[in-house]
């Protein structure tokens, strides 16, 4: 019992400074941020306590005006806080594989599975949807990258259906912020021994990073991609 105790006070304050650390980032992109807690929580609070009064148990309603309004705290903190990561990780290279990695079980990610020397690359995850490709960076290049990548996948596995995304905010792009959403939202083709099967074909035909030759020690300043590479012809 007493390890048991000790590993709890020891999570308690880990779990309290990292909502800290998070409240104090969000407040960075959304300074409005403490405001409009506190006035969801005054305003769901003062609600059912006000109803409390009008039909004569504001006890009772106060209290679960009290949780109410807690849940509603954290559910707004919990969005807000989402919109500004989102915010801040935009544009950045290697947003999209953040978001991946986050998407939830049934996926397996791989990350920077095709690259050209102007830093425009795919990532890859497969999952029930099947397999499906996102792009960032340059949405010409990108083009040229994804299509290279679906007739790889068109020689290992022509029995999976293969989607592609760009992420961006023009026309006929994915937001970063509605990724995970939009993913998640695909119709569900396959089974789980199906995506053990692709996901081993897929594994036994290498990617980008895995087999890219990168020499031992620091890389040399001024060293450039090769030209041979998939990508890169």
């Amino acid at each position: 019992m007493a390890r048991k105790d000790n590993a709890a006070s020891t999570a308690n304050p880990g779990r309290l400074k990292q909502i800290a650390l998070t409240y104090k980032m969000t407040r960075k992109a959304d300074p409005k941020i403490g405001l409009v807690i506190a006035a969801v929580g005054i305003v769901t609070f003062g609600a059912l306590l006000g109803v409390g009064f009008l039909i004569g148990h504001p006890v009772y309603l106060g209290i679960l005006g009290f949780l109410l309004a807690f849940l509603a705290m954290a559910i707004i903190f919990g969005r807000r806080a989402e919109r500004a990561a989102f915010g801040q990780m935009e544009g950045q290279p290697g947003a999209a594989a953040a978001v991946l990695d986050n998407i939830g079980r049934g996926w397996t990610t791989t990350p920077a599975v095709g690259m050209n020397r102007s830093q425009d690359v795919v990532h890859r995850a497969v999952g029930k949807a099947g397999i499906v490709l996102i792009g960032e960076g340059n949405p010409n290049r990108v083009k040229g990258l994804l299509a290279a990548e679906k007739k790889k996948m068109a020689r290992i596995v022509t029995d999976v259906p293969v989607h592609d995304f760009i992420v961006g905010n023009d026309e006929g792009q994915v937001p970063l912020k509605k990724l995970r959403s939009r993913m998640l939202k695909l119709p569900r083709t396959l089974t789980g021994p199906q995506v053990t099967s692709t996901n081993d074909r897929l594994r036994a035909m290498g990617d980008l990073l895995s087999n890219m030759p990168l020499p031992k020690g620091p890389m040399p300043k001024g060293m450039k991609m090769p030209r041979g590479g998939p990508q890169g012809r």
